[in-house]
């Protein structure tokens, strides 16, 4: 496992820029969120982006994965919508479409994964077993395109969504029943949601654990602190993950510190690297 550093904690700096300094602090990995100013659909630079995005990583040698938690990417009014759960199937069909273009620009950089999550609860008093229907229906659609690429998708139980939990995670996983649907687990969500200790719902999870984000966090709120600065026993994380295997990025997500930038990506780095040297060796 190696450090990386979401994107979406630097929306002030140049991409390309951004990611440089990360390979410079000594981030061996960026989780790059696609939003209006990187990789955006429709956005008649994205070709040249990705162009020199896979420059960039190529000659820092740096891992990604793709990010899909762009705010308001999609419709300027309402965060993070529409969704898979929408109920206007035009909606649902704009993310499925948002979808491919991830996975398009994950298969153009060489990226591991895509990682996702379900919406929101749709407001049209829609049965538990409609909601499940939209979601598997649209997950199976996306993970299809995906394998065909050689992409993965990694779906992320998000606190507020209607799968927020890591065991309703684990249930879709059950549900959709696809083999290229894996988990993204968030520790500062764990630590948020009273799922704790936090080594307990990672091994749940064992090998369909392919993307892991890093935040502190304190129970009952979500709010992504800076490593050290919660209450997420991070002794337990990182031995877990190390007895685990996990071979993933850890991705830190800090997407409310842009106001100090690399700053923070320094801080949260030099609270990582001493944690990840004292780990024994296999």
């Amino acid at each position: 496992m190696f450090p990386a550093y979401n994107t979406n904690g630097l929306p002030h700096h140049d991409p390309l820029v951004a990611v440089a300094a990360l390979a410079e602090i000594g981030y061996q990995g960026v989780a790059l969120t696609i939003d209006h100013y990187l990789l955006a659909p429709h956005d008649p630079r994205c070709p040249e982006q990705l162009a020199d995005l896979k420059a960039l990583l190529d000659r820092h040698r740096l891992d990604s994965a793709i990010e899909t938690g762009g705010r308001f990417l999609l419709d300027p009014w309402r965060k993070h919508e529409p969704s898979l759960l929408t109920a206007d199937p035009e909606g649902r069909r704009r993310r499925l479409d948002f979808y491919r273009h991830a996975v398009d620009c994950a298969a153009a950089l060489g990226s591991r994964c895509v990682s996702l999550w379900s919406g929101r609860a749709a407001g049209d008093a829609t049965s538990q077993s409609s909601l499940w229907d939209r979601l598997t229906e649209g997950l199976r659609e996306t993970c299809d395109y995906a394998a065909e690429r050689g992409i993965k998708i990694a779906f992320e139980p998000e606190p507020g969504m209607w799968i927020d939990t890591t065991e309703k995670g684990l249930r879709l996983l059950d549900r959709a029943r696809h083999p290229n649907l894996f988990l993204t687990l968030d520790i500062g969500h764990l630590q948020c949601q009273g799922e704790s200790p936090a080594g307990r719902y990672l091994r749940l999870c064992g090998e369909r654990l392919i993307h892991v984000h890093l935040d502190d966090a304190r129970r009952g709120v979500h709010e992504h602190l800076m490593l050290g600065q919660g209450e997420v026993d991070w002794e337990d994380v990182l031995r877990t993950l190390h007895e685990m295997g996990y071979q993933g990025a850890l991705a830190v997500e800090l997407s409310r510190h842009g106001h100090v930038g690399l700053q923070a990506a320094a801080e949260a780095y030099a609270f990582l690297k001493p944690r990840l040297e004292s780990l024994p060796i296999a």
